[in-house]
């Protein structure tokens, strides 16, 4: 999505603007980890930019970095998003699943709107866009996410950082080392990308065979499966613990006729969509170590699921 308001509005010939729009890729990435949602993402670029081209070209001048400046602005944005999100995903209908991102090949024709830019290249799809690292930063407070992304994903340093999140250089030192617990604490031994990749084909050919002893094969004894349906469409309300049960959920709901699941990337890892007559109605994540599966996020919120191709 290009910003609707990325040029100054009197027709000046702008000096810094492709330098400006040289920025959105870097901006729309860290604003993704920082909220798990690409349109949130989105809509907090296209607010650093709007402000921006809201001052004048004196005030402009007067920025040492505009780099920097917008980095600092859409962090504090991105903090704000995150204070508020807290209390609208208390209200959510069921389990809440950060927003998955298809791969390349995956992204529809002409989803800027222009239709001139490949949407694809907004996200660098790398472990700290890996469903699970999500989930983890999802735990914790605003200022823990925005420090951790900031300083160990992104590199910023610490006296940087602090000007965003407003704290102290050693409040978000800390902070980010609060949150780097977190993570170390959730994190398994990453199976190859070939063998996840087997699990989730097993699993799938397993799933449509209805075999529910393969598919408790395929799981952690102690897997959990999460739906997320936003109360748009039916979907688990509350997750589902132990590889039996989730075996005899997913085989009870096999789906005859044209719904067709196919095995594609999700966030970067080996994942599935089903879809039906070219539309998408759900993704699935999969978090697999030891070539067992632990966690299944399903999301079919329909406005989670607009970046995926529709046929």
């Amino acid at each position: 999505m290009t910003p609707r308001s990325t040029a100054p509005q009197d027709g000046r010939l702008d000096p810094m603007s492709s330098v400006l729009t040289g920025e959105r890729r870097r901006l729309i990435n860290l604003a993704y980890r920082m909220l798990g949602s690409l349109a949130e993402a989105e809509d907090v670029v296209q607010e650093t930019y709007a402000r921006w081209y809201a001052m004048s070209r004196r005030q402009q001048e007067a920025v040492a970095s505009p780099r920097g400046w917008l980095t600092k602005v859409a962090g504090r944005i991105c903090l704000d998003v995150l204070r508020s999100a807290r209390a609208r995903r208390e209200r959510y209908v069921g389990e809440w699943v950060p927003e998955p991102l298809p791969a390349r090949t995956e992204w529809p024709a002409g989803a800027t709107d222009d239709g001139t830019a490949d949407p694809a290249d907004r996200v660098t799809l790398d472990e700290s866009v890996g469903m699970a690292f999500l989930v983890v930063l999802e735990a914790m407070t605003p200022a823990e996410r925005v420090a951790f992304v900031l300083h160990d994903v992104f590199r910023y340093p610490f006296s940087e950082v602090a000007g965003i999140v407003g704290r102290t250089p050693a409040a978000c030192r800390q902070l980010a080392s609060s949150a780097r617990r977190r993570v170390e604490a959730s994190r398994a031994p990453l199976s190859p990308t070939a063998q996840r990749a087997r699990v989730v084909r097993d699993f799938k050919l397993a799933w449509q065979a209805k075999d529910i002893n393969a598919l408790i094969g395929l799981l952690d004894p102690d897997a959990t499966a999460v739906g997320d349906g936003g109360g748009l469409v039916s979907a688990l309300l509350h997750p589902i613990e132990g590889a039996e049960d989730i075996a005899r959920f997913f085989a009870d709901r096999t789906r005859p006729g044209r719904l067709a699941v196919r095995e594609c990337t999700v966030n970067g890892q080996p994942g599935l969509a089903a879809h039906l007559d070219g539309t998408v109605l759900a993704v699935y994540a999969f978090d697999i170590a030891d070539g067992r599966i632990r966690r299944i996020w399903a999301v079919l919120n329909p406005e989670k699921l607009r970046p995926w191709k529709r046929e």
